[in-house]
């Protein structure tokens, strides 16, 4: 653990505006280092060019600031840190780790994931395309901090790529060497990167014996937020942004969907219409364990239809 304790980090994606379920995210992981006296960093996952929308990082983060969320240090870039990913990049080559492939998604269309086509080589006459991961096959297991003890085989997914095929680098691989580098000891984040945890700690431990060792962190995962339709709550599916004239009616809302206690301080600070003063007392009185482990469908949050 580095000098002062607990670090934690909120890493949204500049593809939209902040959503109810990213504000929920965001608060959780917030409570939950600050709870411990740690630090709360910000990281923008803008490695995805085509996706991301002009404006949207600084619109996510004037949000943060007005709903009380306060990061510590600077907020790091992903579109800045390419340096970094090829380096850990090259580290995975030297030791086996990672290997060029030269299909495409065609080529393994109906199977549940990549069947590993090119891990022993490339097809004779292909030249590659990207550079994929490849898994240990280990099982992984974690003490989610609000599911328990969780458990997935490596064996039963696909390598995934680390640089893609335009050119651009994958999630899995960037999000690593990023926790890795800033001493992330805290991830609280949505059940939607559950599966993705197991394929993280597998890289972790790659990249401990091609590089450094470094301890993993800790895990968590909330609850996702649904459509009454039963859709994951998401820019995708046209989930409404949040907005912070109503800052302290939105935290009280989601203070209630992490199944935290409104208690008689906490009543009194919505009322008092301060989303800085609610953050504060929210890490003081923040519960672990009381966040539900199901997905949660919201009435009257669903797809923004507004023109």
């Amino acid at each position: 653990m580095p000098e002062g304790g607990p670090v934690g980090r909120f890493a949204p994606s500049p593809t939209g505006r902040l959503h109810l379920g990213s504000l929920l995210a965001a608060v959780a992981s917030y409570c939950h280092v600050r709870k411990q006296g740690g630090a709360w960093r910000v990281r923008m996952e803008d490695l995805d060019p085509p996706r991301e929308i002009p404006g949207a990082a600084s619109d996510i983060l004037r949000t943060l600031e007005g709903f009380g969320l306060q990061w510590d240090g600077e907020v790091a870039f992903q579109s800045q840190r390419s340096d970094l990913y090829h380096e850990a990049m090259e580290a995975l080559k030297r030791n086996g780790s990672a290997y060029p492939c030269a299909c495409s998604r065609k080529d393994w269309a109906g199977l549940p994931h990549y069947p590993g086509t090119c891990r022993s080589g490339l097809p004779e006459a292909k030249p590659g395309r990207m550079t994929r991961y490849k898994l240990s096959g280990a099982s992984r297991t974690w003490e989610d901090v609000m599911r328990g003890q969780t458990t997935f085989s490596t064996a039963d997914m696909g390598d995934f790529p680390i640089l893609r095929a335009d050119g651009f680098w994958a999630y899995q691989l960037a999000v690593v060497v990023d926790d890795r580098d800033q001493g992330i000891t805290e991830v609280i984040r949505g059940a939607d990167l559950l599966d993705s945890t197991p394929m993280q700690l597998d890289l972790w431990g790659a990249l401990d014996e091609a590089q450094e060792e470094v301890p993993a962190p800790v895990y968590g995962h909330v609850p996702l937020l649904e459509t009454m339709g039963g859709q994951k709550l998401s820019k995708q599916t046209l989930a409404r942004a949040v907005e912070m004239e109503q800052a302290a009616e939105l935290l009280d809302l989601v203070w209630g969907l992490l199944g935290q206690d409104r208690c008689e301080a906490w009543s009194a600070t919505v009322a008092e219409d301060d989303p800085a003063a609610l953050m504060d007392l929210a890490a003081s009185l923040w519960n672990a364990e009381a966040v539900p482990k199901a997905s949660i469908q919201l009435q009257g949050w669903g797809q923004d239809t507004r023109p």
